[in-house]
């Protein structure tokens, strides 16, 4: 009994890291759109995690591109790192005792989750990522570099995030003094239905003036009426 015990032990062993191996290759996924995980991500994740090539600059959770970079540099391939993310998003943990910022447990399943897997799998912690260029000129770029979609509808940028006001509606019409200043201090003035300190408050460290103005010029000029001023 001894001797059958010495054999089933190891062989275990063996079991479980084979499963660890499998869960972490990403096998199964071969038919994840990392595209769609793309919108998926800034819809469902980037309010909480940043991600260079998602333009997202979330504080709540880590960043994705630092808890990856060593990996990747190790020699992780991005299906390790779409296995990583997975089960990390199946099985999502307490973050310091804290449940209120803690990942939701099915944040995103099935497809979705292979989606969004695959999509940060291929790009966290790469080296100059950063989002793809758009159309719109440089407004719409900062736009899209800073995950705006993620929390807000904005007809112009293809964008119908539900966390923050819908664009085209709060800004017909708006000065662009006061769409800046919506900007760089979003607590000021928050619209009804919507709690305080969701918009993150740091944007005018991570933007340039110009980037700020350029910015909110996009806004109006795209927004439903823009270029009326309210009255």
């Amino acid at each position: 009994m001894a001797r059958v015990r010495k054999l089933i032990t190891p062989l275990l062993a063996l079991v479980a890291l084979a499963a660890l191996a499998l869960a972490a290759s990403g096998c199964g996924t071969t038919d994840a759109d990392p595209q769609r995980g793309r919108t998926l991500f800034i819809q469902k994740c980037s309010e909480c995690h940043a991600l260079a090539q998602a333009g997202a600059v979330g504080q709540v959770g880590p960043s994705l591109d630092h808890a990856f970079a060593a990996a990747r540099e190790e020699g992780n391939d991005s299906d390790t790192i779409e296995g990583v993310v997975k089960a990390q998003v199946e099985y999502p943990r307490e973050s310091n005792g804290n449940s209120a910022v803690s990942m939701p447990a099915d944040i995103v399943t099935g497809q979705d989750l292979d989606d969004v897997a695959a999509y940060v799998g291929e790009w966290a912690g790469v080296p100059g990522a950063a989002p793809p260029k758009v159309p719109g000129g440089p407004g719409a770029q900062v736009f899209a570099n800073n995950s705006c979609a993620g929390c807000h509808t904005f007809a112009a940028a293809e964008a119908g995030g539900v966390t923050g006001p819908n664009l085209d509606e709060e800004l017909q019409g708006e000065e662009q003094a006061h769409v800046e200043e919506m900007i760089v201090n979003p607590n000021a003035e928050i619209v009804k239905g919507y709690p305080p300190n969701v918009m993150p408050q740091n944007y005018e460290q991570l933007l340039s003036a110009k980037e700020i103005e350029d910015l909110a010029k996009y806004l109006i000029e795209n927004a439903a009426g823009g270029g009326k001023t309210k009255g």
